[in-house]
């Protein structure tokens, strides 16, 4: 780690370390200080703005008593997931993303992926919607949690990892094959193809019900608003979290040669995802920009401001 560069007068010099006086320190990448600052502030009104989005979905969908049902609370699941991306993921990952140092420790929370497929059924309870709800929590956090804390991503590679990788201030994701393969399907492949094989399903009926329905068009009307926005939101998680994805399942096999900034770009694109989710609800429904303004307005301290009729 103390290897010496040249600078451009001719001077030799050391290269910048996220440790300094520690012997296994990781190199430290310093961008200008203005490149830092505007990335700061990107990164931090990305952070706020998912939080301020993702809260308005929330209040919403537990305060206005219209809104109790199956379908949406699995839109407050999504959101309260999303709350998370941007209040504790985004914040360590920018830090981390500016300074290319990992300051935080070896036990600060650090990893976090939330996969699970939306599903639809006309006679979905809310005790089932509720199953369905802590089934996705249970094994997201345990297939995020569980590979990093049992060291399951370098299991098979340990001494390449503690030999190439490993070093003070580091914070990457390292897989070996099968870490890769096996994380990448269970979090995004098979859960995206079973969204796919849902939503077409959820068409094909939407499909047959306007062929034998006729007569309730404002129903129809709502199925078909409904299942637009989920394909709009199946749409947009697909296209932020493929390009990470992608890079995940092939960089091990091809000796780990995708660049870190890289990486680190698709990771920010995928957080995307979870500020984009709000701005999807908000443009489609119209009970939420009808909730919007009553929060904004504070008419949601009224005494009965929870029985408003939004649509």
């Amino acid at each position: 780690m103390d290897v010496i560069i040249s600078s451009q007068n001719g001077i030799l010099e050391k290269p910048f370390l996220c440790y300094e006086f520690s012997n296994t320190s990781c190199p430290k990448f310093v961008y200008p200080l203005e490149t830092r600052i505007l990335l700061y502030i990107l990164f931090s009104v990305s952070s706020i703005v998912t939080i301020i989005g993702n809260m308005l979905v929330i209040i919403t969908v537990i305060h206005f008593k219209q809104l109790h049902t199956p379908t949406n609370y699995l839109i407050l699941s999504l959101a309260v997931a999303d709350l998370l991306v941007g209040g504790v993921v985004m914040p360590p990952s920018m830090l981390r993303s500016i300074e290319t140092c990992w300051y935080l420790g070896d036990l600060f929370y650090r990893y976090y992926a939330i996969c699970y497929p939306f599903q639809y059924h006309s006679k979905m309870t809310s005790l089932a919607t509720l199953v369905m709800i802590i089934i996705s929590w249970t094994v997201s956090a345990t297939l995020g949690f569980g590979m990093i804390f049992m060291k399951l991503n370098i299991l098979g590679i340990e001494d390449f990892y503690y030999e190439n990788i490993k070093c003070d201030g580091s914070c990457t994701l390292f897989q070996s094959r099968a870490s890769a393969t096996a994380m990448s399907l269970a979090c995004f492949y098979v859960p995206a193809f079973v969204m796919l094989c849902m939503y077409l399903k959820i068409l094909h009926v939407a499909k047959r019900q306007v062929q034998a329905i006729q007569s309730v068009n404002s129903e129809l009307k709502k199925e078909g608003k409904a299942t637009k926005t989920l394909a709009i939101i199946m749409g947009v998680f697909l296209t932020f979290w493929t390009p990470f994805f992608l890079c995940n399942v092939i960089d091990p096999f091809i000796g780990y040669s995708v660049p870190p900034l890289l990486f680190d770009m698709f990771f920010w694109v995928g957080y995307y995802n979870s500020t984009c989710n709000p701005i999807v609800y908000a443009f489609f429904y119209s009970w939420f920009r009808h909730a919007f303004r009553i929060i904004l307005s504070k008419a949601i301290f009224q005494t009965n401001s929870s029985r408003t009729t939004l649509m």
